[in-house]
């Protein structure tokens, strides 16, 4: 018998693994992000496919400037040819792209991407996905508290009165404020500093499966665990109450 599928709305992804991809072919590091654009292409299709409201991928983090800067260099020319590949595929897929993170150490030239990538789909009713690029979870609370501090300051909120609903509309995407299944790659039991207010209940998906070799099949068995999973949120089962 046929296992139905529940699919969970929000899903975020840490495409961890480009690099060792590469070094265990003796390859560049940089032939590895080539290869995990290609899961990109096919990940996103899949998503719209399953029926997943909201996809967000973790691209290059706040953290990631620390990397050598011949790789830096490449992952931002790297992401505005991407973008100016795959924006018209998304755009006939209905899907709506936009972008997470600050966008003040971004080269000109990726952001003027990055808007007229945004700008293409705004209108698209269908999947969104969200690029965390120069993304930190820490960032985008910090962001969050400076916005409702200056908010305080004005007399347009009161302190008292500062709540959950305050700082989920604060953030980077306030309309997705709960993920329901974090897919981690390449095997690693880290959060490595993404969504960390908006993961508070998701399902955890490690596997062992480096990006690159990411693909359909892989995005279903971790849909099919996330079907497997009671969810509780804090409550026990009816069964388990007296």
């Amino acid at each position: 018998m046929e296992e139905k599928l529940k699919i969970p709305p929000n899903v975020a992804i840490v495409m961890d693994g480009n690099g060792r991809w590469a070094t265990r072919r003796g390859l560049p590091r940089t032939d590895g992000h080539l290869a995990g654009e290609k899961a990109v292409g096919e990940i996103v299709p899949a998503a719209v496919d399953f029926g997943i409201q909201a996809l967000t991928l973790y691209a290059f983090s706040t953290e990631n400037w620390k990397r050598p800067l011949e790789e830096v260099r490449f992952i931002m020319n790297f992401n505005r040819e991407l973008l100016r590949k795959r924006t018209d595929e998304f755009n006939k897929l209905n899907v709506k792209i936009r972008f997470l993170g600050r966008k003040g150490r971004i080269p000109p030239s990726l952001r003027r991407q990055m808007e007229e990538s945004s700008e293409t789909t705004k209108g698209n009713s269908g999947l969104k996905l969200n690029i965390a690029f120069n993304y930190g979870g820490r960032a985008e609370l910090v962001d969050a508290m400076r916005e409702i501090g200056r908010e305080v300051a004005r007399g347009k909120i009161n302190p008292e009165r500062i709540n959950e609903k305050t700082i989920n509309r604060h953030l980077y995407a306030p309309d997705i404020v709960d993920y329901d299944l974090f897919i981690r790659t390449a095997g690693e039991m880290r959060i490595s500093n993404f969504l960390l207010w908006e993961i508070a209940y998701t399902e955890l998906y490690i596997t062992d499966v480096l990006w690159p070799d990411f693909d359909r099949d892989c995005l279903l068995q971790a849909i099919k665990e996330y079907g497997r999973r009671t969810r509780k949120f804090g409550d026990i089962l009816p069964t388990e109450k007296s």
